[in-house]
């Protein structure tokens, strides 16, 4: 990707790329100026330091291609080294592509890998991938998946696609359905959650969520796919578990996880919002993760309009742990 060298002896001028038309301007200014701290960004766009197309301007000043950006010197050098030094660290890797176009990349993301480095982690999916690729002008993710969720992952490969893809996750598209194992009985075959979500930070610092009328607005369409309850799962000390599939209508953080919790139904291998004791007994079983992958996406191509359903199969692992409690059932 395309790096602009920043002078901490004098003026810098960038002219504004076409793949980087439409930001705000702080928004800009924090991906090139590499370490420098948002409030100092801030305080240099109104003393008038920055200047856009030789004027003032403000932090939300959206900038277009050909604009021409006046920076002062800053002093980012050591920041930069040792940022590139991170990068040098990441590791250039492939991931199993589901769909590629100039606009659009669509993986299947393993269980396991962070989609971005922070949080203790030092790189995620996005890095690796644009190390992979170093001629990729433009890779940024189009949402999250938690590092412990597999299937599909949507990256931008335009600017124009990304602010095309937000627009639709803001109105609730594309459609996205996830398959996930519960522990425990669900009552009905197909049902609706709406449950509003609330966000807080928990004990040790970790991002959590819990169903609270302060929370955001959540609802997800449940369909159960099947139920496992015999002497297999009796023998370590558990009685039911149950298969959905799991359609979002919203996309709020964990939500998914936490509207299975709120139906004492919590997610096989879920180490934040499950069960611990049974967690334990279905690593006796061989499950070593959570079970919950993104398996199908629904969306309009955010250029053309054409209409994609693109799918992700169950992988390996649970997939055969899935089928021992198929013949484990067929057996009973």
């Amino acid at each position: 990707m395309k790096t602009h060298a920043i002078s901490k002896d004098s003026v810098s001028l960038i002219t504004v790329a076409e793949h980087e038309a439409g930001q705000r301007l702080d928004n800009y200014l924090i991906k090139i100026l590499k370490g420098v701290p948002k409030s100092h960004i801030h305080r240099i766009i109104r003393a008038g330091e920055v200047r856009l197309n030789k004027k003032r301007c403000k932090p939300d000043s959206r900038i277009q291609t050909g604009d021409l950006l006046r920076i002062p010197p800053v002093h980012t050098a050591e920041k930069q080294r040792s940022s590139e030094n991170r990068a040098q660290a990441v590791p250039a890797r492939e991931f199993n592509i589901i769909y590629e176009d100039d606009a659009l990349l669509v993986i299947d993301k393993p269980a396991g890998t962070a989609v971005h480095g922070g949080s203790g982690v030092s790189f995620g999916v996005i890095e690796q991938i644009r190390r992979a690729r170093p001629e990729a002008r433009y890779l940024e993710l189009v949402h999250r998946l938690d590092k412990d969720t597999s299937g599909l992952l949507m990256i931008a490969k335009k600017r124009s696609a990304l602010v095309k893809l937000h627009e639709a996750i803001r109105n609730d598209h594309p459609k996205k359905i996830y398959l996930a194992l519960g522990v425990g009985k669900l009552p009905n075959d197909s049902f609706h959650v709406k449950l509003p979500l609330f966000k807080y930070t928990g004990a040790q610092g970790e991002k959590m969520v819990r169903v609270s009328e302060d929370g955001q607005s959540a609802h997800t369409i449940f369909r159960v796919l099947n139920r496992f309850s015999d002497d297999l799962l009796h023998q370590v000390g558990l009685s039911h578990l149950t298969l959905v599939q799991a359609t979002l209508k919203t996309g709020r953080t964990h939500q998914i996880r936490v509207h299975l919790q709120s139906q004492q139904c919590p997610i096989a291998g879920d180490e934040r919002y499950g069960d611990y004791q049974a967690n334990k007994r279905l690593q006796k079983l061989g499950l070593k993760r959570m079970f919950l992958h993104a398996a199908e996406l629904h969306l309009d191509h955010p250029l053309t309009g054409e209409k994609l359903i693109l799918k992700a199969p169950l992988p390996q692992d649970l997939a055969q742990f899935v089928l021992m409690l198929e013949n484990a059932k067929k057996v009973v």
